[in-house]
């Protein structure tokens, strides 16, 4: 984006004034917008920190364990480790395809809401 180039050409949504943001916060429709978010962010990330959290410890812990080898050269430690880019990977296309059906086109409506009502073209 060059310096002549506006927050809208680029596809960015405008910035809220105070009184804009103010009344989206009230909004119900905002707030179920974030408790969607919620319920699925939180556990989302407690499941993947849990996990991460088990290979710590069983590193530290359970040596024997995760020195096993499973086949030639690959142990249980190194299955788990590449399980840990594994998971956040999936917790990243969990979360993307998760938005993009009960995420953005709620957000979409309250940015036109809020656009029609401080009359600024969306």
């Amino acid at each position: 984006m060059t310096a002549t180039t506006s927050a809208t050409e680029a596809g960015a949504p405008e910035p809220l004034s105070a009184g804009s943001a103010a009344a989206l916060h009230d909004d119900p429709r905002f707030r179920e917008l974030r408790l969607r978010f919620r319920w699925f962010a939180f556990p989302l990330t407690g499941i993947f920190l849990a996990w991460y959290l088990l290979y710590v410890l069983l590193c530290a812990y359970a040596r024997g364990f995760m020195a096993r080898e499973l086949a030639d050269h690959i142990n249980v430690a190194l299955v788990f480790g590449l399980g840990q880019f594994a998971a956040t990977f999936l917790s990243a296309w969990l979360y993307a395809r998760y938005a993009a059906r009960r995420l953005d086109p709620p957000a979409a409506a309250l940015r036109a809401a809020d656009a029609e009502r401080s009359g600024v073209p969306v």
